[in-house]
């Protein structure tokens, strides 16, 4: 296997501990006021107050964070591997582009609330890992797996 491939192969699986880690990360802190302290969201946090509320928004955003990404990371390992066909890359690299809707969506929230200007939101550094493993994904779906 040449170089490049094998530096994709194992960046591919490096995003299978990277992203839980992003999950589990602070996102963002939020407060009501200034005067208050700020309560830390993960993507774990914000799923799990999801569920109690709203478990219908939850199980989407489930599906957006964790179960497309993770997919799409574990199949392109087994296109890599040589366990899948390479078929399989069309459709990858589209649960690529719907694991990144969730990085929209936050984004969203933090530019509707510091709108607001109610509360206090600052970004953490889990939202920074979060967009660098999805953009990593999406990078490293434009590798060609390596051949036999």
């Amino acid at each position: 296997m040449r170089a490049p491939a094998r530096l994709a192969r194992l960046a591919n699986l490096s995003l299978l501990i990277l992203f839980p880690v992003a999950w589990s990360a602070p996102l963002l802190r939020a407060g009501l006021l200034p005067v208050f302290g700020l309560d830390e969201i993960s993507v774990v946090s914000g799923l799990a107050t999801l569920v109690r509320t709203d478990p219908l928004l939850a199980a989407l955003v489930a599906v957006f964070a964790i179960v497309a990404p993770l997919a799409k990371v574990a199949g392109r390992a087994a296109v890599d591997a040589g366990l899948a066909p390479q078929r399989w890359l069309g459709p990858l690299h589209a649960l690529g582009r719907l694991a990144m809707a969730d990085i929209f969506l936050v984004a969203l929230y933090i530019v509707v609330a510091k709108g607001v200007g109610v509360g206090r939101i600052e970004t953490g550094w889990g939202l920074y890992l979060l967009t660098g493993c999805v953009l990593a994904s999406l990078a490293l779906s434009h590798v060609p797996p390596p051949r036999g």
